[in-house]
């Protein structure tokens, strides 16, 4: 029997009413499961960034990376971060000063959990104290920091100037005719110069006839033309110190090339496998260098930022001891490589200089 007007009315209202309350239902339903959703989301990118910020970033912000020793230097920075667990973010400034400042800017900007700094100039100073202003930790390898916030590692830069310049003074007895190659504003080479000028006012048997020197992207090679100018100007000439290996190689080349071998000898400071292979040579006028591993030193390096970063560096100031190591040493023990001169010198590793446990 069909229904009445008053009951399909009824029931038209009735069914209008289940279906609002469906579609509340469905709304509702749909609200709860976007925020599941949402949730979730939230979720797995607090996970992402968990497990991101398990490896803290260290932004290194090095001068140059255009001679072995820099190469190798960044090479254990990148080795030993891999070991202890950071993330680095790398700018090179290809020697361009003006460069680095800015790299130093982007990388406060970058917040990382550290900032290390590789052979900066004064210059750098301004944006260094914005980074520890903004709470970022500076450390600086062998860099003109002045902010006492700052921490600092060097490779004992008068160590490594003294080592030389006494076996100099032993072999030539504190009498001889010396070129000086040296160039001024760098820190560690205003920290060698300064042995240097002492050794002189205590041995007036050591007369310095000529001062040169470049640091550019050519180094070793227009070293190597200003020695060979001052070797012919000063035919009297015993000895080149050379308190850097870039130094050390152009001297060596200049001696070389106007056949005196010899007669003269060049004293130096730093080392690489580039330098390895000059210093054997049989009869190389190159004698000897003072050294630290650079691997080792970057290594040093990126663990005490890494330290900093963790507000687990206690000291303002890392000196890493060098050795003396003799071309004489390298020939005897077939040397080719600085991976090879460490199982020799063991004391060029110094794992427990700001030692930092693998994070595997």
């Amino acid at each position: 029997m069909a229904d009445s007007p008053t009951q399909q009315s009824a029931h038209g209202s009735v069914g209008k009413a289940v279906a609002l309350v469906a579609a509340a239902v469905v709304v509702i339903a749909l609200v709860i499961g976007a925020g599941w959703l949402i949730k979730g989301r939230q979720a797995t990118a607090s996970a992402e960034g968990t497990s991101a910020s398990a490896k803290p970033v260290i932004a290194v912000s090095a001068r140059t990376t255009d001679s072995d020793y820099y190469i190798q230097w960044l090479n254990g920075v990148k080795k030993e971060a891999a070991r202890i667990g950071a993330t680095l973010k790398i700018y090179d400034a290809n020697g361009d000063d003006s460069q680095q400042i800015l790299d130093i800017e982007s990388a406060t900007a970058l917040k990382p959990a550290a900032i290390l700094v590789d052979h900066a100039l004064e210059g750098i100073n301004p944006n260094v104290k914005k980074a520890l202003n903004a709470g970022i930790p500076v450390v600086g390898f062998d860099s003109d920091i002045t902010d006492s916030r700052a921490i600092s590692v060097s490779q004992s830069d008068e160590k490594l100037a003294k080592l030389a310049t006494d076996r100099l003074l032993k072999a030539t007895g504190g009498k001889a005719t010396v070129i000086y190659t040296y160039v001024a504003g760098f820190a560690p080479l205003d920290a060698r110069n300064k042995v240097w000028t002492s050794v002189k006012k205590a041995n007036p048997g050591i007369k310095q006839v000529a001062q040169v020197g470049v640091v550019n992207d050519s180094t070793a090679q227009q070293t190597a033309e200003q020695v060979k100018a001052a070797l012919q100007a000063h035919p009297d000439t015993t000895v080149v110190f050379a308190p850097y290996d870039e130094f050390a190689k152009g001297a060596t080349q200049a001696v070389e090339e106007l056949g005196l071998t010899s007669k003269v000898k060049v004293y130096g400071v730093d080392i690489s496998d580039a330098d390895i292979a000059v210093l054997g040579k049989t009869n190389s006028p190159w004698v000897l260098t003072a050294t630290t591993d650079p691997s080792n030193v970057g290594a040093v390096a990126i663990r005490t930022a890494f330290r900093a970063a963790e507000k687990k560096q206690t000291t303002k100031s890392v000196l890493i001891p060098p050795a003396l190591v003799t071309a004489d040493e390298i020939r005897k023990y077939k040397i080719t490589s600085v991976s090879q001169l460490v199982k020799h010198f063991p004391s060029l590793v110094t794992d427990s200089i700001s030692p930092v446990a693998s994070a595997n």
